[in-house]
This record gives structure tokens, sequence and C-alpha cells, in this order.
């Protein structure tokens, strides 16, 4: 697998709890890729298609549905498939969605164990997809606390079914899991303010270090520099806004700190593989956030 791997930022924020996106489609034209979330993926109708999850490459039939946890390599690619009317629903949410202090109550063992065999993807039954199929389906029609209750009801019910795990090794954890209070205070303020000019100096100020410490401490706790981070927060937001506001890419360029439409529209092509307006033409109307 000598594909290039693509770091996937969503446009998932804080405040969200999952992003659901359906639609149909011709053929599958992302590239293999990873984010921080965990990724729920329902397909129909793509028999011959080629899955690829972290060292696992089979081809798909018909009908499956695939958990993949944060940070495992993941894609789906044509390959064999001939359909022209493939389905896909895409479900997304937040490693933190549900925090380790309530899964591990009793009640959630069993959603606590698929969460962490996801680390290594995980392939349920072709009954279990059927089975759950109409209500994953049906699920952008719930709204607001309806939604997350439904979207916990069927993690609960997923994870009591046959489970079959497909990489042999699970994910790198690259993930920005840190308990200092420095690096918070730093991320706290980057997301505040990523609209903004935010310079190392400040930054570092903020977490009491010199320019030069801080950038060895914060690459050392989150695994990436201090502009990638500004960078991926900024990405994140301008990714929402794309979907969720008509506002023309040049606004969302300077709202979200870039002050070179130049610079916005090359960092946004490296990071997602496709130009903004690309980007707001794939997802426009067919994505929801709760």
């Amino acid at each position: 697998m000598n594909q290039e791997i693509l770091r996937e930022i969503t446009p998932l924020t804080g405040h969200d709890c999952f992003t659901m996106f359906a639609r149909e489609k011709k053929g599958f034209d992302f590239p293999l890729h990873f984010h921080d979330e965990f990724e729920l993926n329902f397909i129909r109708n793509a028999k011959g298609a080629q899955r690829i999850v972290g060292d696992h490459m089979d081809e798909i039939g018909g009908l499956e549905l695939v958990l993949v946890g944060p940070n495992l390599p993941h894609g789906w690619f044509t390959h064999r498939c001939r359909s022209r009317s493939i389905y896909e629903v895409t479900i997304q949410f937040h490693r933190d969605f549900l925090p380790a202090a309530l899964l591990n109550r009793n009640q959630l063992s069993f959603i606590k164990n698929m969460l962490e065999k996801a680390s290594r993807g995980i392939l349920f039954s072709r009954a279990a997809a059927e089975q759950y199929a109409g209500r994953i389906e049906a699920l952008e029609k719930q709204q607001g606390f309806d939604s997350v209750l439904e979207l916990l009801s069927i993690l609960q019910g997923l994870s009591t079914t046959d489970l079959r795990m497909l990489s042999s090794a699970p994910a790198q954890d690259g993930a920005q899991q840190h308990t200092s209070r420095r690096i918070q205070k730093a991320m706290e303020y980057m997301h505040q303010h990523f609209d903004d000019t935010v310079s190392l100096r400040e930054v570092a100020a903020l977490a009491n270090m010199t320019e030069v410490s801080f950038s060895r401490f914060f690459k050392k706790r989150t695994g990436n520099t201090f502009i990638e981070v500004l960078n991926e927060i900024r990405m994140g937001n301008a990714s929402r806004m794309l979907i969720d506001t008509t506002h023309t890419v040049h606004e969302i360029a300077y709202q979200c700190g870039f002050n070179n439409l130049s610079n916005f529209n090359r960092t946004f092509r490296k990071k997602k593989n496709c130009t903004p307006t690309e980007y707001r033409q794939r997802f426009a109307g067919s994505r929801i956030f709760v």
C-alpha cells in the first residue's frame, strides 16, 4: 500500500456531538485518509469496491457497515464496482463524545469494548448492517437531543452484535491528548482567537515560557508544531463555514484568520485534496451537524 495518506480535518467543532453526511454517488474519489474522530460508514450497492482500513484490504459486497477509530487510515475505492448509484452514509463523532467516566459504567461496557476495538477498524456482519440500515438512514430526519439518543441507541445495539476487527494493528495514536495545563490554555486561546492574528510570542507568554522553549514543548506534547495546529483549527472552522454559510471563499478565508487568499487556497488544497469551492459543492445541502 504505497498511497499517500491524507490527514482529514473534519468540520466538527467542540459544540457538536456528531455530523452525518448521506449521499448517492457514482464512485469513490476521496483518498486514503485519517482523522481524530470515530467514523461509522454505511454503504449500499457498491459490490466490488475496495476497502482499506489500516493494513487490511478487501473487496466489499453490496452492503456493509464499518466503524473506524481515531487516526486509523481508511478509504473506499471504486476498484471493480460497476454500480452508478452507490448510497453512502458517513457519521463522524468526537473521540470524547462519550467521556471515560461514563464509559466505565457497567451499562456502557459493550460500547466501551467496541470503541476500543475500533482502533483496528470493525466490520459488522451483513445481518447487523441489514438490521440497522433503516435507523442509520433515518437518523438525518431526527433533530437535536433525540438524534443524539438515537445514535447512542444504535451504537449500543451494534456493540452487542458480532464484531470482526480488520487491521492487524491499532492506529498509531497521534491525537492531541495531553494533561498539561499550559497546552490546554494555549489550545483554548487558539480556538478563541483563530480568526485573528495569533503569534507564537503571545501564546508562549500565556504559558509563561520563551518562544523557543514553548515551541519545543508544544511539539513534544501534541506531535505537531504551533502553526500546524493553528492552521488545523482554522481549516476546521473554514470547512464548517463552507458548508453552513453562503459567504464567499474570500470572506471565509479572512474570517478564519488567513490574510492572503492564495495562501488559504493553497493550504486548503493541501489539507483537503480539493479546492474550497469543490469542497462546498461536494457537501452542499447534504451534511447535518448535531
